[in-house]
């Protein structure tokens, strides 16, 4: 049952992450809505890191941040976005479909150096330092894409730009 909730959730918040990737604005890339703010294609490049640490979280037992690039390059386009983040998708749905429960409650580590930051069962660690993490960012996107004023995409029902409102 675990797995099939953890399963269900990522494939669900891995497809509305898209959606909103999809939106991106190639000409709009560097624009940043506040100077302390990431630029549009480095928060769409962070949410690429994000998917990768997802898919490091069933492959390797820890995660050592100090042995991670502090800031990577962002990504030049929206097709170099859209490119990485559906390779890693395929990667991701592979070791979704192939864990198993036991494997879901095996400790994970996420480190710096020797500072411990969070040890945590793997479908935690998904759940939390994973998957709510890029829908946090996403988020931001999202506020960035109204700024921008390029429609956004609805997440979890239409948004303002599709239609009929929820009340």
């Amino acid at each position: 049952m675990m797995k099939q909730l953890i399963v269900g959730d990522a494939l669900q918040e891995l497809t509305t992450t898209r959606r909103v990737l999809e939106r991106l604005p190639d000409e709009r890339m560097s624009w940043k809505p506040h100077v302390k703010s990431m630029a549009l294609g480095g928060l769409a490049t962070h949410l690429i890191n994000l998917l990768n640490w997802q898919v490091a979280i069933f492959i390797y037992p820890e995660l050592d941040l100090s042995t991670v690039p502090v800031r990577r390059e962002p990504l030049a386009s929206r097709e170099d976005i859209l490119n990485e983040f559906d390779a890693n998708i395929v990667k991701l749905e592979k070791l979704l479909a192939e864990c198993d429960e036991k494997m879901l409650g095996e400790e994970w580590t996420l480190r710096n150096g020797d500072h411990i930051i969070l040890r945590q069962p793997r479908a935690i660690a998904l759940r939390t330092f994973g998957l709510s993490h890029m829908v946090h960012h996403r988020a931001q996107l999202g506020v960035y894409l109204r700024l921008l004023d390029v429609p956004v995409p609805g997440l979890y029902g239409p948004s303002a730009d599709e239609g009929k409102q929820m009340n």
